[in-house]
């Protein structure tokens, strides 16, 4: 995963930079000559239309499982939890290895809250799944024969609840869901090279059983807003931003920087101080742990050694 960003800028007078600031400056012009790079490399649109694709499936097979047939009592959370549990273990198979399937906004900004991703990826990433969403919701509505969108597709507060109980229940749903994530991966570069993707899938679907009678179990604010789109309803749909990017969010950081064995203060300092992480790490790691170098920082070493040559 790349270095999440920290771009700084300086005077355009090179002599009179500070050392400091002179490697602020190099860094910023190293970092903005990677993105280049990046944004012209072949690997970079594949990774953004799998998640395209992959989160246009994953909306469509959701709503698809929530919404009855002509003649059908609503259905409960059962189907859209399996629902939701096969797809997300299918997509992993299909996109894994192009961009990890994320195929969730709440998801990519925890990769990136963690600096397991590059600002520019997960801006990329979060455009592309809301497309998906929206595309999948679009054409769901276009196949069904029944228009009533507003009560089957769209993810919303019941009326025994208010506002902040659903959010703490989207932050639950996915915070389980995003620790599951984050442990699956680091359980299989460490030991097992099975990715783990049943477990994943699990936990959606778990998180769909919990939720949906009390917020929906949207877990994905991509899943929730393509459906409001199409539907044109808006009413609380803060809560399904809100809840699944704090829950993934406080997830991800406390498994990094709690759970993990290669958590450590000095990795959280480094972190937060926007300086490499593979430094750190190296440093407080046993033998059996594995180092997680970020791209950014792999990608600077291949620089400079092109540089050298």
């Amino acid at each position: 995963m790349g270095r999440a960003g920290c771009y700084a800028t300086g005077p355009r007078d090179w002599e009179s930079l500070r050392p400091g600031q002179l490697h602020r400056h190099r860094r910023t012009t190293d970092d903005l000559r990677m993105a280049w790079h990046e944004i012209r490399s072949r690997q970079f649109w594949r990774a953004m239309f799998s998640e395209l694709l992959g989160t246009l499936v994953l909306v469509s097979v959701v709503l698809g499982a929530s919404v009855p047939g002509p003649g059908e009592a609503p259905v409960g959370p059962l189907y859209p939890a399996v629902a939701v549990g096969v797809a997300i273990v299918a997509l992993a198979h299909c996109f894994g290895e192009m961009s990890g399937a994320q195929v969730n906004p709440a998801l990519t900004l925890a990769l990136l809250a963690t600096r397991r991703l590059d600002v520019l990826r997960a801006l990329v990433y979060i455009a592309a799944q809301c497309l998906g969403a929206c595309l999948g919701a679009g054409a769901l509505y276009l196949a069904l024969p029944l228009k009533t969108t507003a009560e089957h597709f769209v993810n919303k507060v019941p009326m025994q609840l208010n506002a902040a109980q659903a959010l703490g229940v989207e932050v639950l749903c996915t915070f389980q869901m995003v620790f599951t994530v984050f442990s699956v991966e680091e359980q299989r570069r460490r030991e097992n090279p099975e990715p783990g993707n049943l477990a994943i899938g699990f936990a959606h679907s778990a998180g769909v059983l919990l939720g949906a009678r009390f917020s929906g179990g949207s877990m994905n604010p991509a899943r929730s807003l393509g459906p409001a789109i199409v539907a044109g309803f808006w009413e609380n749909h803060w809560v399904y931003w809100f809840g699944p990017v704090i829950g993934a969010i406080l997830a991800g950081v406390s498994h990094d920087f709690f759970f993990a064995r290669s958590a450590s203060r000095q990795k959280l300092v480094a972190c937060l101080s926007c300086k490499d992480i593979e430094i750190v790490e190296t440093a407080s790691m046993t033998g059996s742990s594995l180092s997680t170098v970020t791209q950014n920082a792999m990608r600077a070493k291949q620089g400079s050694k092109q540089d050298n040559n």
